[in-house]
């Protein structure tokens, strides 16, 4: 049990909250006068997580014996005061520890500064280790600085920093107040580096590569972008709405396995599993095919969710997600017919029969789509809401599919599959389409598409004609939402709360 109490004082009102700040900004005024506000020449030589590591398991005969001094310093976030002696509460990156500060134990007039300092503020100081008679592993310093004066009051932090907005525009805050949130970005940050290393693995060997961010043609994925101005060239360019043509030229330059963890930009709504900026694993394998990719994305998943958490099936906002049986595979026209049984009979290929059960189920439907474009619809309302456990969608219609390989044996789909887990895609894989003519083809289908209306429709790249003029192997390549995922490993029920700067409204 620590000796710092938690604060109990009320939420601070506008007016008392201004009050406190002028109050800070004259104690901060007084050290600009003693020349001594903001200093910058303390090293700290340990950490919080590194004491309690070392020493958490040590009484205070053998603390006694441990001669080392240590420099802490850290963000002071609670802090009591008894007479001659007082207890803080220091937090740094590795977590917390106490700090116990008694006046004979300092230089001269070194408590009485103290005494005046803030919670907020950040501190420094040097001393032994040992524990106090409630048995809390503390620093009891014999030397004390202030390093940053907070000018502004943490949240009152009984009930912590609670308003989801406040969070997402003040990260800084948020970060400061809650446990929960520095936990969630240090896994966002093991899954990243664990993909890297899965990826870079021997017998794997894919190599990290970087693409253009500034495109002159959007393209690699069925979105609409956002537009910039080159002012050099005086040339309108796109954020990359995917790097997937990019990724495609280099394994025509012979790289054979790549891959890029990247950012794209989608100029798409905002909601809990959408943000315009998102992060991507995006990676194509020469010579193998979609097949090979499920295989691959199942392992990296499974041995992914076990590094994370410990054990191979998570809890996700009331679901148990289990990733360590083998991924259920299922066609669109398989999963459509298995969660909506009205249609278990029915032609999902028949234009009229589609309209009709789209139209009875209140789906929108435009009459520039065909029976695959209407398909994807119907899956999307009836079956993709109850895919929880990861299951991989596979065969998708071609007209939806104006990069992926037609299937061999069946000219209306393509090798292609979706993942789902919990609802929503995770990972989008095919087959590459490496005709040239075939995709100038299916390219020329997208501009008309576009000039139709659909502002989601693919360009035509010649330049990515060429390319593949020149010759692709067969590739197969897939991306992978790291955002999304991160969501299902750490129990994230929105997308901004694994974002650390999400996009939000300007405060008026």
């Amino acid at each position: 049990m620590s000796d710092t109490p938690e604060s109990e004082s009320p939420q601070l009102s506008p007016q008392d909250e201004n009050r406190l700040i002028a109050e800070r900004r004259a104690k901060l005024d007084a050290l600009r006068e003693e020349g001594i506000a903001f200093p910058n020449d303390f090293r700290k030589n340990t950490s919080s997580s590194e004491l309690r590591e070392r020493f958490g398991e040590l009484d205070n005969d053998a603390l006694s014996e441990v001669e080392e001094r240590f420099a802490v310093a850290g963000r002071m976030m609670a802090k009591r005061v008894m007479g001659k002696i007082a207890f803080v509460r220091l937090q740094d990156r590795g977590g917390d520890i106490q700090l116990v500060v008694q006046r004979d134990n300092l230089p001269e007039g070194s408590y009485q500064k103290f005494k005046h300092w803030d919670v907020g503020d950040i501190i420094a100081g040097t001393g032994q280790m040992f524990r106090t008679q409630k048995g809390e592993l503390s620093v009891k310093l014999d030397s004390l600085r202030l390093l940053t004066k907070s000018l502004r009051p943490l949240p009152e932090k009984w009930h912590g920093l609670t308003d989801t907005e406040m969070r997402y525009r003040q990260r800084y805050v948020d970060l400061v107040m809650n446990q929960d949130s520095r936990d969630v970005f240090r896994s966002r940050s093991r899954i990243i580096s664990f993909i890297r290393a899965f990826m870079e693995a021997p017998g794997r060997e894919f190599l990290e590569v970087e693409t253009p961010m500034m495109h002159p043609i959007p393209g690699g994925a069925a979105a609409r972008p956002f537009e910039t101005h080159h002012n050099a060239l005086d040339l309108d360019m796109y954020l990359r709405i995917a790097p997937e043509l990019y990724l495609k030229r280099l394994i025509v330059g012979g790289l054979g396995r790549v891959y890029e963890i990247n950012r794209n930009f989608r100029n798409e709504g905002v909601s809990t599993r959408h943000n315009p900026e998102f992060t991507m694993l995006e990676f194509y394998w020469a010579y193998a095919d979609f097949n090979d990719l499920m295989d691959l994305t199942e392992q990296m998943l499974r041995e992914l969710t076990e590094h994370v958490t410990g054990q191979s099936s998570v809890a996700y906002q009331g679901l148990t997600l289990d990733f360590g049986k083998p991924f259920e595979r299922l066609s669109v026209e398989q999963a459509v017919r298995q969660y909506e049984p009205a249609l278990a009979g029915a032609n999902l290929w028949d234009e009229a029969e589609l309209l009709r059960a789209c139209k009875d189920r209140t789906i929108h439907t435009e009459k520039s789509w065909g029976p695959g474009r209407l398909l994807m619809e119907l899956f999307e309302a009836v079956a993709e809401p109850h895919l929880s456990n990861p299951v991989f969608i596979t065969s998708y219609p071609t007209e939806v599919s104006p990069l992926s390989r037609q299937n061999d044996a069946d000219p209306l789909i393509t090798d292609r599959f979706e993942l789902f887990i919990a609802g929503r895609e995770i990972a989008n894989g095919f087959s590459e389409l490496n005709d040239p003519e075939e995709q100038a083809a299916r390219f020329r289908q997208q501009v008309e598409s576009m000039e139709a209306g659909d502002f989601e429709a693919m360009h035509f790249d010649a330049d990515y004609i060429r390319a593949l003029e020149y010759g692709m192997p067969p590739t197969a390549g897939e991306g992978i939402g790291i955002d999304r995922l991160v969501m299902l490993l750490t129990d994230s029920p929105s997308i901004r709360d694994v974002l650390l700067f999400p996009y939000m409204r300007p405060e008026t």
